[in-house]
């Protein structure tokens, strides 16, 4: 319970947000390479913007975040030296960040839509073979792709804490309760949920201006996405993992207080050639609370699965 935060510690770590920052600094240095914005169109017509990094002829990498986050949730990503010689694309989900947010929730129930906003970015950025890095929602998102153009144009995937079964079983209690939260037209159980959502996501929590950033990102999502998701088309894409043909590397959080490891041993003994690394300092968010070790692992799994 002592890494666990509540709303309350939130609010107050803003207090101090600028002394903690420059106590602690960011994680890494800025990388060399130039970092280039883009925006484009999906199928249905609507505006994704996202951020490509590195050398084009690199083994690429195209990073999906999760639910009510944004692009910037891989940041640590995009400052480590340890990926410096891939190249590596981000954006935000539909609904998300900067990207257009439809007012209908039936534009986000549809996995086909999901499908075709990383198909649009994938043509958009130019990317050859790339491969994909869904968290939480991000899995869902990277399956929904699977269903809809199959794997042929992938080198594989990295699924962390992913959501690939909408299952009472294998999500937490809280996360089940986040269901009706978050989707409340009530503004102040709305906001409260929001603070809360985001406290879950961790064990080690974020500090100073990096939690700022992040309260203000999952503020800004719009409500339809949470409505949407939770009537999905395709709630359960256990079976698009289990007949992909190329290599899974499964990451999780043994302190995820949202979706179970159960989640991820499914698509272990589903898949033949996925591996599960489990992190024992982390929660919902190994990429951003034991970043080195993430960003190793994903280095030496990018170059062996860019090789075969």
């Amino acid at each position: 319970m002592a890494h666990e935060i509540d709303r309350r510690s939130l609010i107050v770590g803003l207090a101090g947000a600028a002394a903690i920052t420059a106590v602690n600094g960011p994680a890494f240095a800025a990388p060399a390479e130039t970092r280039s914005c883009f925006a484009v169109r999906s199928a249905d017509g609507t505006m994704l913007a996202g951020e490509a990094q590195g050398d084009a002829q690199a083994p690429e990498i195209l990073f999906i975040h999760g639910l009510r986050q944004s692009r910037l949730s891989w940041d640590k990503q995009f400052a480590d030296p340890a990926l410096a010689g891939f190249r590596m694309v981000r954006f935000d989900l539909r609904g998300h960040g900067d990207s257009g947010k439809p007012d209908s929730p039936d534009v986000y129930a549809e996995a086909d839509r999901w499908a075709d906003d990383v198909a649009a970015v994938i043509a958009g950025a130019k990317l050859r073979r790339p491969v994909l890095v869904g968290w939480s929602l991000g899995g869902f998102v990277a399956g929904a792709y699977l269903k809809k153009y199959g794997g042929s144009g992938i080198a594989g995937i990295n699924l962390v804490d992913a959501v690939t079964k909408q299952s009472a079983e294998l999500l937490t209690p809280l996360a089940v309760s986040f269901a009706r939260t978050a989707t409340s037209h009530d503004l102040a159980e709305r906001t409260a949920a929001t603070a809360e959502f985001l406290a879950a996501c961790f064990h080690r929590p974020p500090t100073g201006s990096e939690l700022q950033q992040m309260l203000v990102v999952n503020g800004m999502t719009a409500r339809a996405v949470n409505e949407g998701f939770l009537k999905s088309s395709a709630p359960d894409l256990e079976p698009v993992f289990r007949d992909y043909g190329g290599p899974i590397l499964l990451t999780h959080g043994v302190h995820d207080r949202l979706v179970r490891l159960a989640m991820s041993e499914r698509i272990k003994a589903l898949h033949a050639g996925s591996r599960l690394s489990v992190y024992t300092e982390s929660g919902h968010t190994p990429f951003y609370e034991e970043p080195v070790r993430f960003g190793r692992e994903l280095a030496a799994f990018v170059t062996a699965a860019t090789k075969s």
